[in-house]
């Protein structure tokens, strides 16, 4: 969300969720499973986060230069960077500075928002091809008390198909983030803003991004398993991908060192670095990480490691491509129609065949994506100045870097 006016303030944050939830280009081949990058697994080991060590190679150059002039043309304060092909490092690396005098380096960590859903839709499948639950399985059994919640599906919450409202675009939710940023909030409060409107469609008929979906899957998948969020998530998808510095933070600290956050989105340029992220989902899934886990994780969910073939299918293409499309009820602005060129997966967006997550909130932006046909992992993470554009500009790096390295298969996210 970046703002300027109140009048701003819900403009730009509909842009925000929106993006957040930005569909995506699947061809038909980009199912074709990745069997070797299965094969390549585990972690990232005990290896540090620094720079790529000089001399740089013809490759990591290019990928340097592109992003000096990103930053540059974009006013960021910083950029962080990390890419591999086929699992060998091209190129890690932070420029400019964290605050005032204080250079960025590649293992400060930010706040990584929607990254957790592409894992908790990862952790979900898992359930499935266990054998433990079905994605068609209704919520009333763990969640009686969600409107329509004999109807609401698993698969549902995941794909944002249940017709919920989303609170980050509500006005009345705007206005009480902008005037308190460090407040705490609770599952309850923030799910209280969606249940105030009807739905916008039938629950599996239409898709619109909602923050609310997550709420409740994480409710959903705590009394399934027994296990908090942040444990089992640690255990099915974090830990086995060797992601020792991506956590959630159940208070507004983040872990050291810090990359630290600005905005002028309530007026005037400001540190947010510590402005409580509580309200972007739910407890126990607000995680921070660092660029190089973040590539780590795009490439371990976007290769589909930690999954069979066939739920690496599911979440690629769960069953939403014909939904959406605006009606008399929901606007082609929030009910975004997906098409095979463009859709939302299982907690994760499809761009062109890339596989990615792009959270961008309270002065951070970042992206991870991955290209399965050329096992190519982007990470990029950004702060801005006064004077960065509107818009998540991380993926404006992204998307430079991609056309360099895979020029016939654009990171087309807008």
């Amino acid at each position: 969300m970046r703002r300027t006016t109140h009048r701003t303030t819900h403009r730009t944050a509909l842009r925000t969720a929106l993006c957040a939830a930005l569909l995506a280009v699947v061809s038909q081949t980009s199912a074709v499973l990745p069997a070797a990058a299965r094969e390549a697994g585990g972690g990232h080991g005990d290896q540090p986060c620094v720079r790529t060590q000089r001399p740089l190679d013809g490759q990591a150059r290019r990928v340097l230069d592109i992003t000096r002039k990103a930053k540059a043309d974009l006013r960021l304060k910083s950029v962080e960077v990390k890419v591999t092909l086929d699992g060998r490092e091209v190129l890690t690396d932070a420029l400019g500075e964290s605050m005032t005098g204080v250079p960025a380096e590649p293992d400060m960590h930010f706040r990584a928002g929607s990254v957790a859903f592409a894992h908790i839709g990862t952790a979900l499948l898992q359930l499935v091809q266990e054998h433990r639950v079905s994605l068609d399985d209704t919520v009333e059994r763990w969640l009686p008390d969600v409107p329509k919640a004999h109807e609401i599906t698993l698969r549902m919450l995941a794909t944002n198909t249940t017709g919920l409202h989303d609170y980050v675009t509500d006005p009345a939710f705007l206005k009480e983030l902008a005037a308190h940023p460090f407040r705490q909030w609770t599952p309850e409060q923030l799910l209280s803003y969606p249940y105030r409107h009807s739905f916008w469609y039938e629950p599996g008929t239409s898709w619109s991004y909602s923050h609310a979906n997550y709420v409740l899957l994480v409710a959903a998948l705590e009394k399934i398993t027994g296990m908090p969020i942040e444990e089992f998530v640690e255990e099915r998808v974090t830990g086995p991908l060797g992601l020792r510095d991506t956590r959630n933070n159940f208070t507004p600290d983040i872990p050291q060192r810090v990359l630290h956050a600005f905005t002028s989105e309530r007026g005037l340029y400001e540190e947010s670095t510590f402005w409580n992220p509580s309200w972007t989902t739910a407890p126990g899934a607000v995680i921070t990480t660092h660029v190089c886990d973040l590539a780590r994780s795009a490439e371990g969910i976007g290769s589909g490691e930690l999954l069979s073939p066939r739920a690496y299918r599911t979440l690629v293409n769960p069953g939403t491509v014909g939904l959406g499309g605006g009606t008399a009820r929901c606007p082609a602005t929030v009910c975004l129609k997906q098409t095979e060129a463009k859709h939302f997966g299982l907690g994760v967006i499809v761009v062109n065949g890339w596989i990615l997550q792009n959270p961008s909130f309270s002065g951070y932006a970042a992206i991870q994506a991955y290209l399965p046909s050329e096992r190519l992992a982007l990470a990029v993470s950004a702060t801005k100045t006064p004077t960065t554009p509107e818009g998540n500009m991380a993926e404006v790096v992204a998307e430079r870097i991609a056309a360099e390295l895979a020029p016939g298969v654009p990171l087309a996210i807008g």
